[in-house]
């Protein structure tokens, strides 16, 4: 056993030592250790109750005969980070998670790891630190949240993120938002529509490396704690198999997962993850790869913010299982791809869409091709991204004036005060990876839009990211950013700008003659944080056509 390391022979009885002082017993050290990946902490709802989901883990562990060794990981709310400094550090924290985790499984030669993320970065962190280490791994999330209800009617965190744009347009009083503050978000779980920590989690289980239901059980329901036990009794499995994450997160894993992201219409957020995953199986994915899947796989299903329905509703359907089915019917998913629990057919073999409502069949899709765009054209030449989803019929195709700012602060003032006007192109630049630095979630401008009745009218563009819950013609990730000279940071006020998203064109209609000008006089403007963790992150970080990884990595 990999364990051996620290627990065999005489050379360890120190070590042994070390485990008896906290209560170890020879017959517990002696079976396979198994380290537990908790990201339990007070902060995000939707990590409130891993302990509980930790303790079912633990109790499968031990049915199966292994040892749990629990360890924490780090987590930022994106929600309670949004819209000040601390949101910089969300996507940065995803490398740390990863480190973190790689730092205490080599320094613990664990023999397997169940690792337990819920909410955005924590997510993509641990199947990075997963994919480098290549040790017996698998995922249980928390599950997602329930939708509120007001008035009859289902409510969420964007919700009231766009109720604040209404209030400040007099489309709603204070009171009313405060109603709708109490009771969008019921309870625990990951935020209940199809935002980026409930894409991420479809994502791990359409990889292959949760069990069915990973992506859509939800977090209250005891379904949920059943699955986290029997995610401990399977890592015993995988480690008598030797089953590691390489094996099963193959080039063929990432096309049906970005193929199940494509029929899901999930957040743009993905564009980032999982290349950044991939790039630590030593598999690179390219952009383009995301348009040629996205043209053979239709989007069918809607979930908030592009419709109505929430992860409730997906689960009640069939879930991330009965959208693969639905979907291998193009052959778009590799039935022979590995799972944690056999090979991809096998699990397909029982899945059933239970309400086309909710997942549409393939003869009947909202669009024949998928819920993600990149975008490409002389004002992002390595691309962008949009939820083509979540975007207004009106608004697939439109020409404007570009209204620039250069940072989401200054951005967010403008809106809110009414300076906005229908067919202004917003572009928000300097917020990348390195410029901002750590590319923040663009969703307080966009909910903004929203409720104050602009989202079907202004677009907004920008070198930094959405969130899963932005809706609009929000085109982000456009690189290369700004701040590495990239042609966004040559776009002036009143600079005409045209989008074709079906085409996949974003152009700045400005003659080459003058870009070039403008080049020539561009300077790069001082790094915003010069010290701390960010200034380190900027000074290695990569664009976001390549996931934002770091350039220390092989």
């Amino acid at each position: 056993m990999r364990s051996d390391l620290m627990k065999k022979g005489v050379e360890r009885a120190p070590h042994r030592s070390l485990f008896k002082a906290m209560g170890y017993t020879d017959e517990e050290i002696a079976r396979p250790l198994i380290g537990v990946v908790n990201s339990y902490n007070e902060i995000i709802p939707g990590h409130i109750h891993l302990r509980t989901i930790t303790e079912q883990v633990k109790a499968g562990i031990r049915m199966a005969g292994g040892t749990p060794v629990e360890f924490p990981a780090i987590g930022v709310c994106d929600g309670i980070a949004m819209g000040h400094v601390g949101m910089k550090y969300s996507l940065a924290s995803r490398e740390l998670i990863a480190d973190s985790v790689e730092v205490m499984t080599v320094g613990h030669p664990f023999d397997g790891l169940v690792l337990i993320p819920n909410c955005d970065k924590i997510i993509p962190g641990m199947l990075m630190a997963a994919l480098r280490l290549n040790i017996p791994s698998i995922f249980i999330s928390g599950g997602p949240m329930l939708a509120g209800k007001l008035r009859g009617k289902p409510v969420d965190l964007i919700t009231v993120f766009e109720g604040v744009g209404a209030v400040k347009s007099g489309k709603m009083t204070g009171r009313q938002l405060k109603e709708l503050e109490d009771c969008a978000c019921p309870g625990c779980g990951s935020c209940s529509g199809m935002y980026t920590a409930n894409t991420m989690n479809c994502m791990t289980e359409a990889l292959g490396l949760g069990l069915p239901g990973n992506g859509t059980v939800l977090a209250v329901d005891s379904a949920r704690m059943r699955l986290a036990k029997e995610a401990g009794m399977k890592i015993l499995e995988l480690i008598k198999k030797n089953l590691r994450p390489r094996d099963i997160a193959t080039l063929a894993a990432f096309k049906n997962a970005i193929a199940v992201d494509n029929a899901l219409g999930g957040s743009t957020n993905t564009v980032l993850h999982l290349p950044a995953i991939a790039h630590e199986a030593g598999i690179r994915l390219d952009l383009e790869l995301f348009n040629q899947i996205g043209f053979k796989t239709p989007n069918l299903c809607k979930l908030s913010p592009a419709g109505a329905h929430h992860i409730e509703d997906l689960e009640a359907a069939g879930g991330v299982q009965a959208v693969m089915k639905e979907i291998s019917k193009l052959g778009v998913i590799d039935g022979k791809a590995l799972t944690v629990s056999g090979p991809v057919a096998k699990n397909l073999k029982d899945a059933k869409v239970w309400d086309y409502s909710v997942i549409r069949s393939i003869k009947n899709p909202y669009s024949p091709d998928g819920g993600l765009a990149i975008i490409k054209g002389n004002l992002a030449p390595e691309g962008g991204v949009v939820k083509r989803s979540a975007v207004s019929p009106d608004m697939l195709k439109n020409e404007g004036r570009a209204r620039v700012f250069d940072s989401e602060d200054d951005a967010i003032a403008a809106i809110m005060g009414g300076k906005i006007k229908p067919g202004d192109v917003i572009v928000i630049r300097y917020e990348g990876p390195k410029g901002g630095p750590g590319m923040r979630e663009m969703l307080a401008p966009t909910s903004a839009l929203a409720g104050m009745g602009l989202a079907e009218s202004v677009a907004l563009l920008t070198d930094g990211r959405f969130s899963g819950g932005s809706r609009g013609a929000a085109i982000g990730h456009i690189s290369p950013e700004a701040a590495e000279g990239g042609p966004i940071a040559l776009v002036r006020e009143g600079d005409r700008i045209a989008i074709d998203i079906p085409k996949r064109k974003i152009t700045l209609m400005v003659s080459a003659e003058e870009l070039k000008k403008r080049k020539k006089a561009w300077k790069a403007p001082k790094p915003k944080i010069q010290s701390g963790y960010l200034s380190r992150y900027a000074s290695l970080v990569t664009s976001g056509s390549t996931g934002a990884v770091l350039k220390d990595r092989v």
